[in-house]
């Protein structure tokens, strides 16, 4: 027989748990109906799960976590390049990438996203080729072949009529973009175009066809690539990208935007926001090490991304960011740029309260964790 609410409240008002974990026990208990010997056994399992999950007092937590981290770390390999499940796109992993992530670097050395679609663009490969179309950067060498006519001093594009239907373009649209971003008439004959630059020169015409190379006539100007893979478990189609632009790929009809993601991190930070970034570094620095055969807990990773995110914007751990910010002078000269640190704490006049790990233990005194914070008081008797 199923357990009253009153019941429930009863048995589970006074248990040793944090205010936020009783509430949450309770908005389950209530979508579900239980017996008393299953209520016994869930309170009895959340118990057990809390004090597995607690840390003791004083532990060094930040320690412990640096420590769980750094040590796989050490066995991570140095391959800079692997094929991610699809052939066509390389990405970096292993130790690179882990630096890179807490690094936050503004510009992954291999920036990628994974784009997934709408219902009907997941099932369909013409809709999902098309969108990837879109998306995709196309330059003149993409749908032409580029030659420079030396007696005439005139630049010649030829394009290939198969390449810009697919891409959905015409002679006349490519021929009107080029125009917008030269300056300069593009006369279209067909599917031949010609350009002659306003000063007839050989370094005129040489300088022209670097322009030309370098305009973009459809799609987001960061996206190199765009792959079409069928993922097999989801039964859909997903496109992978050699390059990131998350804000302008969203705005595509047929981008699940719910879903679509990016192994750019300031970029998930610049569009979503901290917490999103938070989860990303989590999300990033877990993938790197399970993909190494690496398994480290959760709350290690967890705890590193809160503190590059508590400020509200992401930090790496470094000079640049968490370590050069510490109050202590000695645990910011103890890390980098040592004499830099000491002139300019004298400079100005700086005072190290010692509280830290780093700073007691150059100057030799107990560190504040563990038995070391622990101090004994004795009453005297009258």
């Amino acid at each position: 027989m199923a357990v009253s609410q009153k019941t429930i409240d009863e048995m589970i008002v006074n248990l040793p748990l944090p205010q936020n974990l009783v509430d949450a026990l309770k908005n389950d208990l209530q979508k579900v109906k239980v017996t008393k010997k299953q209520l016994e056994d869930i309170i009895e399992r959340s118990l057990e799960s809390y004090e597995y999950a607690r840390i003791e007092p004083c532990e060094a937590a930040g320690v412990v976590s640096a420590q769980s981290i750094g040590e796989p770390g050490t066995q991570m390999t140095m391959r800079t390049f692997h094929y991610a499940g699809v052939a066509e796109i390389n990405v970096t992993l292993g130790l690179p990438r882990l630096i890179e992530i807490v690094d936050a670097r503004k510009n992954p050395s291999t920036p990628m996203m994974t784009i997934y679609l709408t219902e009907e663009f997941a099932k369909d490969r013409d809709l999902a080729r098309k969108l990837a179309w879109d998306i995709e950067a196309t330059h003149v060498s993409h749908v032409g072949s580029l030659s420079t006519d030396l007696t005439e001093m005139v630049l010649i594009i030829e394009l290939n009529e198969k390449a810009i239907s697919q891409r959905g373009l015409t002679s006349e649209g490519v021929a009107d973009k080029l125009e917008d971003e030269l300056g300069v008439p593009v006369l279209a004959n067909g599917n031949i175009l010609s350009i002659r630059p306003e000063n007839e020169s050989y370094r005129e015409l040489l300088q022209l066809s670097k322009n030309v190379e370098n305009i973009i006539i459809k799609g987001v100007k960061a996206i190199n690539r765009v792959v079409i893979s069928k993922d097999d478990i989801l039964d859909e189609y997903v496109l992978y990208t050699e390059g990131s632009a998350l804000k302008q790929t969203l705005v595509f009809d047929g981008v699940d935007t719910t879903r679509t993601n990016t192994n750019n991190i300031n970029e998930v930070f610049e569009v979503f926001g901290i917490e999103a970034a938070r989860n990303s570094i989590i999300k990033e620095a877990t993938d790197t090490l399970r993909e190494q055969g690496l398994t480290v807990d959760v709350r290690h990773i967890m705890l590193v991304s809160d503190i590059m995110t508590v400020d509200g914007e992401v930090k790496a751990i470094g000079r640049h960011g968490i370590s050069g910010e510490k109050a202590s002078v000695l645990a910011r000269a103890a890390f980098e740029v040592t004499v830099n640190h000491l002139l300019d704490a004298g400079l100005r006049g700086d005072v190290d309260e010692l509280r830290g790990v780093t700073e007691n233990v150059i100057v030799g005194q107990p560190i504040k964790l563990g038995t070391g914070h622990i101090k004994l008081m004795t009453t005297k008797k009258t």
